[in-house]
């Protein structure tokens, strides 16, 4: 399992409306093959700062499943127009105590 985690800095003003785009794109990310679950959460000290989590079966579920298909350019569409910065974005794998972490476990 990869965790895509993805920082939004959102226009001021505009953080209600990127939530509505939000719960409106939700179902093109969260029905793409190799997505296991999807989360948005806001910044309470920066509402302005929405966190996405994402988990995916692998990098490729999410490069090749998602940010290679349609989907991406409507889930960009919804909410892209609301971004102050550009995203900021990096994939995770889970730390086990007393595991080693193996490249192969990352996607590679």
């Amino acid at each position: 399992m990869v965790v895509e985690v993805a920082i939004f800095d959102i226009v001021p003003g505009q953080e209600d409306d990127f939530a509505a785009a939000y719960e409106q794109g939700h179902h093109v990310l969260a029905s793409t093959p190799g997505c296991h679950g999807v989360r948005m959460t806001r910044g309470i000290e920066t509402p302005t700062r929405f966190i996405l989590i994402v988990e995916w079966d692998s990098v490729q579920a999410h490069t090749q499943n998602f940010r290679e298909s349609e989907r991406f350019g409507v889930w960009r569409g919804l909410i892209g127009p609301y971004f102050a910065t550009p995203p900021l974005m990096e994939h995770f794998i889970d730390v086990t105590a007393g595991a080693p972490v193996e490249e192969a476990s990352l996607g590679h």
